[in-house]
């Protein structure tokens, strides 16, 4: 059964604008033309980075290991927000899909919600993600990928958003978890003692909730933090009626990242694994070493084998 919408009196074309902690690789944004991302700047001894864009993945981690002061994160100004919204006009687009980086860790949100008010150009509909990395790169692509159906509209392609977004689970381990103390990323970091000898946090993502970051377990080696994500995955994807697509992401650590993902896909064959990385804006916050992995409904199964949209209760 197919999702049906009529058009409405004039052409709709739907862009989709998004922040650089998606971390889209250039396949991904080089195989939709209506995606376009804005970099979000870090702030280093008084010197403005752009993420991936005059500081690269393994640069960053290199520098961060040598410095002596550590950087902070900042939001794009409204200045580069509205420059790219001005692209979306230049090209004729009607409506635009904004899909940030959690509001739960980023005041970004709000300001896109501010300068959405005074937009009339064009119809912008603004949807939380509520996560960051490859679950906002995801929700980004499954937008990209409705909205090249002319017969679509915001409204349906927000509803498979929430969709999504609905089934996603984020856990991930830390090296060091004063990074994210510092920066005040760690909601519950007054109530969680992790900076005792061989303490390994396991931190989650609250994407059902404000998208917030928080502890909610602590092992005293890492292999064992480990072993406690895999049983907690195994027990979250055990009853799902959907398939399940993950990913595995680091900060810089190939070898951490390939041993879960080897291991992983020993494990559950059933289930898609792919990786992608903790680039330079995440990093400030958790540091090298972090890894993590995501977990949400397969994007393919919104579709049929023609790609067609498939109905959604």
């Amino acid at each position: 059964m197919y999702l049906g919408v009529k058009k409405r009196g004039i052409d709709m074309k739907i862009g989709v604008l998004t922040d650089s902690s998606a971390y889209l690789s250039k396949e991904q944004i080089n195989q939709f033309k209506n995606v376009k991302v804005v970099p979000i700047p870090i702030i280093w001894k008084n010197s403005t980075y752009y993420d991936l864009v005059n500081i690269g993945y393994e640069e960053f981690y290199e520098k961060l290991a040598q410095t002596d002061q550590l950087p902070t994160t900042s939001q794009p100004s409204l200045g580069e927000l509205k420059g790219k919204v001005d692209e979306f006009v230049n090209e004729d687009y009607t409506d635009l899909i904004v899909i940030p980086i959690s509001s739960g860790i980023s005041s970004f949100y709000s300001s896109i919600e501010s300068y959405v008010k005074d937009e009339e150009r064009i119809k912008i509909h603004l949807f939380d993600s509520k996560v960051t990395c490859a679950g906002l790169a995801n929700l980004v692509m499954l937008a990209a990928r409705i909205t090249q159906d002319k017969n679509v509209d915001p409204v349906t392609v927000i509803k498979y958003l929430e969709n999504l977004r609905s089934t996603i689970q984020v856990r991930f381990i830390v090296d060091d978890l004063n990074y994210l103390k510092r920066t005040g990323r760690l909601s519950n970091a007054a109530s969680f003692v992790g900076g005792l000898l061989n303490i390994k946090p396991i931190l989650a993502m609250d994407v059902q909730g404000q998208g917030k970051i928080s502890a909610i377990a602590k092992q005293r080696q890492y292999h064992r933090a480990f072993n406690y994500i895999e049983k907690d995955f195994a027990k979250l994807t055990e009853a799902v009626t959907y398939p399940i697509y993950s990913t595995v992401f680091d900060a810089l650590d190939e070898k951490r990242k390939s041993a879960w993902l080897d291991e992983y896909r020993t494990k559950f064959p059933n289930i898609t694994f792919a990786s992608s990385i903790i680039g330079p804006v995440v990093g400030v916050h958790v540091g090298q070493h972090a890894i993590a992995m995501i977990w949400h409904r397969n994007i393919a199964s919104y579709f049929d084998d023609k790609g067609k949209l498939l109905l959604i209760e």
